[in-house]
């Protein structure tokens, strides 16, 4: 009997050992991402209370609307407290956009989109969808956090990174910011199909604008032209083309900081 509990415990320390380089090597990995950035709420104040579209309308006037001759903006929902947005009609996109306008300020919310369609959060929108968009474009050959000039020419331009063929695969593209995650550990930092959140600040015009991906700073950048007014909206786009009526988007916890208050 006692050889075999003997033999047992040389087992279990044998398959113990074999565990601790996968262990150590999950820990290294992890150790690779990015420490994030600690924000402050004070002062932030929420833009969407989880239950009606209250502050909020949508707009059919930007090109992306066109598919229903600029008469409906997409379809916009609430559902288990996040804004849900689709295309209503194939093709047919728009923008749900904030009553209220700023200037200097800093968005937050977490999103849960859907590995297709077309989206993104703009700054400073008009309402025909003119702005300085940060990039929601969460689909093969997109990008997230990029910085760009959305019905103002396509100008400024600038990503880090683009998504190969699935969500866990993405390659390095030339920017003002380097990207400050590793292709090979992508996997580890952005979890799709959870909630995850993205943060962007714009201050000045022409502006400076940066944007976060869960705490880590993705982009930062200086125009160097005054391209819109200095107030606009905040708004949330699902992209026209295609048939996306069966493909969401998905947002919550929005929230902003005024920053022109001194």
């Amino acid at each position: 009997m006692r050889r075999l509990f003997l033999g047992f415990s040389l087992i279990a320390i044998t398959l113990a050992a074999l565990m601790i380089p996968q262990r150590a090597v999950s820990v290294a990995a992890e150790s690779n991402l990015p420490k994030p950035e600690t924000f402050s709420e004070d002062g932030f104040v929420s833009l969407f209370d989880g239950k009606s579209l209250t502050g909020w309308h949508i707009s059919a006037k930007t090109g992306h609307s066109r598919t229903s001759k600029n008469q409906s903006g997409g379809k916009w929902v609430i559902e288990n407290g996040a804004i849900i947005g689709s295309q209503d009609v194939p093709g047919n996109g728009g923008i749900i956009i904030t009553d209220q306008k700023f200037t200097d300020f800093e968005v937050a919310l977490e999103m849960k989109n859907d590995f297709i369609p077309d989206s993104g959060l703009f700054l400073r929108s008009t309402e025909d969808g003119k702005c300085y968009q940060a990039m929601i474009d969460y689909h093969s050959g997109g990008n997230l956090m990029g910085i760009y000039g959305e019905g103002i020419g396509g100008k400024p331009h600038v990503r880090n990174f683009n998504f190969r063929n699935e969500v866990t695969d993405i390659t390095v593209s030339d920017a003002p910011t380097k990207l400050p995650v590793a292709p090979k550990d992508w996997p580890q930092f952005w979890k799709h199909g959870e909630w995850n959140e993205l943060r962007a600040r714009i201050v000045g015009n022409p502006p400076t604008i940066t944007t976060w991906i869960k705490g880590v700073k993705f982009m930062e950048f200086t125009d160097t032209e005054k391209r819109l007014p200095d107030a606009g909206g905040i708004a949330l786009q699902v992209h026209g083309g295609g048939d996306y009526t069966k493909s969401y988007v998905r947002y919550r916890n929005i929230r902003v900081k005024d920053l022109s208050k001194k």
